[in-house]
């Protein structure tokens, strides 16, 4: 008689699943040992939860199919929280399998009890549990169901004595599939956005992760309107590579360029975003915007119109309506400056005659000698502003990050995730010393599971970011420095192949090499910690804090911070603006 564990790995399976990321304990073991039974589905067997539900977030984000992760109660369920957040905050398909305490001991205070589903409340769209095996087939199907339609996380909590019990008769689990609905607004409301839009005399197009699969749309309607086009970070990957019209970010990531796009407009059209930032959206200019979630219009600036469809065929249907301009204007004008702030940013990124390295420098020479189908993971902080400003797409590259959940040290687990669904494709990790340092038992997994992952870590010994947003409040830097190891020397102790440098020319071998290793492999940099990254607008309060800052440390006795910092040539830049 099968078990009820058994009856849930035929439901994954009757769903596509192919793996499933976890890592085992005592009240998971049912499933586990249904898992070895069937000897279909892949166990990814990791060091940490929060990398597990990591992995499967990158996993869900680049198939775009469902992902399941695996925990055991207590402690193990609540390890899986960060990188579930982050999963449901990047809106991907994630199932997580989290097991409870015996069932009859619910409520008791037992070893190890939570309650797991007011935990994962918020971060799901759907949670519930199984307390008898009747439930789970059809909670695990509702789950699935409810994870694909709505792109978010479900979880099913299900006690281990469940999980060991007989299965209860249901018929068997029919083939879940992922569906595409075509949404589209009323004509009406097309005609409306093509008046505004027709009226104004200076478009600008704010393109996010909605416009995935919409490139040649965005491109058409930004050629009708004679608009450019400011990417959001989540949209860099399907909106920079063959366009003509983009003029880069804004935002805090973001350079002038795409500032001053967004600035200079008197009409917007916000396509598939929620840039989250209020302060760099237009303060006077009619906006249009476009997202299948009708509950994101207007929550981060007010919307003059509103529309509710899905990207690519809201411009397909909308693009007909607009009368083609030949005033390009407004377009040459920001593609101008994008292309001078381009030159300015790639003079940043010189090798330069000694070491500390800039890490503009080392982000340059990764995307230079990557794949051209490379799949991209960094860290929030400051590899992930190297990367939004030096590691350039495709078509064919991917970028997975915290880009909305934001949290640190999420490179090496959605690398895992990401050289696990693609084996055959190059995954490079941009990792920061304070995030690989945080999960860094987990690089034994990328040896373990013969994961070829490449992790590029920019060691600066500090909390770098952090740092740098002290420095724009006026506050001296404080609990930011890293002790760290040589962690060259501990990916060689782990079995992988591990580098540091220290001198700009031995940066392309060093890299170069790592690529080209058989296995998992770690090139490890020494970065200038004083290397600013300036926002696209400064403003008079950062001004302020930038010089309350260097007073207090020079008064404080650490003037050699202040003069290495100004040292720099991001420093006076910023003085000079």
């Amino acid at each position: 008689m099968p078990s009820t564990a058994d009856v849930m790995i035929e439901t994954l399976k009757s769903a596509g699943v192919r793996r499933v990321y976890g890592l085992p304990g005592d009240s998971l073991n049912a499933f586990t040992d249904a898992l070895r039974r069937d000897g279909t589905l892949d166990w990814v067997h990791v060091r940490h939860e929060e990398v597990a539900a990591l992995a499967a977030a990158a996993d869900a984000h680049l198939t775009g199919e469902l992902a399941v992760v695996a925990a055991s109660c207590g402690p193990g369920n609540l390890h899986l929280i960060n990188g579930l957040y982050d999963a449901q905050r990047s809106r991907v398909p994630v199932v997580a399998i989290a097991s409870h305490i015996p069932s009859v001991e619910i409520g008791s205070g037992y070893f190890q009890e939570t309650h797991p589903q007011e935990l994962f409340r918020e971060c799901s769209v759907y949670c519930e549990m199984a307390s008898i095996p009747e439930q789970l087939p059809r909670i695990l199907e509702v789950a699935m169901r409810s994870a694909i339609s709505e792109r978010g996380v479900a979880v099913v909590v299900v006690p281990g004595d469940v999980m060991q019990a007989e299965a209860a008769g249901r018929r068997p689990p029919k083939r879940i599939e992922s569906t595409r609905a075509l949404v589209v607004p009323a004509n009406t409301d097309l005609l409306r956005a093509a008046a505004i839009l027709d009226g104004a005399e200076r478009v600008t197009i704010l393109a996010g992760a909605g416009c995935a699969g919409a490139h040649d749309e965005l491109v058409g309607v930004a050629e009708a309107l004679k608009a450019p086009i400011v990417h959001a970070m989540r949209g860099k990957e399907y909106v920079e590579y063959d366009n003509p019209y983009d003029v880069g970010m804004t935002g805090l990531l973001g350079f002038s360029s795409g500032y001053r796009a967004m600035e200079a407009c008197d009409a917007l059209l916000v396509l598939g975003s929620d840039f989250p930032y209020p302060q760099f959206y237009p303060d006077h200019a009619t906006v249009v915007q476009v997202d299948v979630r009708g509950s994101q219009l207007g929550r981060r600036t007010p919307v003059d119109l509103g529309l509710v469809g899905d990207v690519r065929e809201t411009l397909r249907a909308l693009t007909p309506l607009l009368n083609p301009r030949s005033d390009d204007a407004h377009l040459q004008k920001m593609v101008g400056h994008y292309a001078k702030t381009r030159r300015e940013l790639d003079e940043l990124a010189a090798p330069g005659k000694a070491g500390p390295l800039h890490p503009q420098y080392v982000a340059k020479t990764v995307s230079d000698l990557a794949g051209e189908d490379a799949v991209f993971t960094c860290d929030v902080g400051t590899p992930v502003i190297w990367t939004a400003r030096y590691v350039e797409m495709n078509g064919r590259r991917s970028l997975v990050g915290s880009f909305t959940h934001g949290t640190m040290a999420n490179a090496l687990g959605h690398a895992i995730g990401a050289q696990v669904a693609y084996p055959d494709r190059q995954v490079v990790a941009l990792c920061g010393d304070g995030g690989l340092s945080m999960l860094l038992g987990d690089m034994i997994t990328l040896v373990q599971q013969q994961l070829p992952v490449k992790l590029v870590v920019f060691n600066n010994t500090s909390l770098a970011f952090v740092e740098l947003e002290m420095k724009a409040a006026g506050i001296v830097n404080f609990g930011t420095e890293l002790v760290n190891p040589s962690f060259a020397a501990v990916a060689r102790a782990m079995g992988m192949h591990g580098e540091r440098v220290e001198q700009p020319d031995r940066l392309p071998h060093a890299i170069s090499e790592a690529l080209e290793a058989p296995g998992p492999a770690l090139v490890e940099v020494m970065v200038a910690r004083q290397e600013l990254s300036i926002p696209p607008s400064v403003t008079a309060a950062q001004a302020k804090g930038f010089t309350l800052y260097a007073l207090r440390t020079v008064l404080n006795g650490r003037g050699d911070e202040v003069v290495e910092l100004a040292k720099t040539n991001v420093f006076r830049r910023f003085r000079d603006r």
